[in-house]
């Protein structure tokens, strides 16, 4: 098992709720001021406070406060580790037929400029 594995764990914890989960994809816009993001979802300040508590601990998103004004952004490259290991499991027949399908685009591309 790859040693990033607390790291995936903290990651897909997060992702497992709907409500992290439109929080992530907001955030994969442009960063949003915490009552904005309240506007999304129904639910109290703290509850929304606590979701985005368990994003930040799982290293998914982060937060800067400048006043009263909480904004929060999706961290850059948080969710690249659960791309690497569902890349790893990915079944020989998939990548065979991935590199059959580049074989036949690239032999198509040498026909057509002929």
């Amino acid at each position: 098992m790859p040693n990033y594995s607390a790291e995936l764990d903290a990651v897909l914890r997060a992702l497992a709720d709907p409500t992290r989960r439109m929080v992530v994809e907001r955030l994969a816009k442009s960063p949003a001021v915490v009552s904005d993001l309240l506007g999304l979802v129904a639910m109290t300040l703290p509850s929304l406070l606590q979701h985005l508590r368990i994003l930040e601990d799982a290293g998914v998103i982060t937060s800067s406060k400048q006043g009263r004004v909480r904004t929060v952004s999706l961290r850059p490259g948080a969710l690249d580790v659960v791309r690497v290991w569902l890349g790893e499991q990915r079944t020989p027949a998939e990548r065979q037929a991935d590199r059959l399908g580049n074989h036949l685009t690239r032999i198509t591309d040498k026909e057509t400029s002929q």
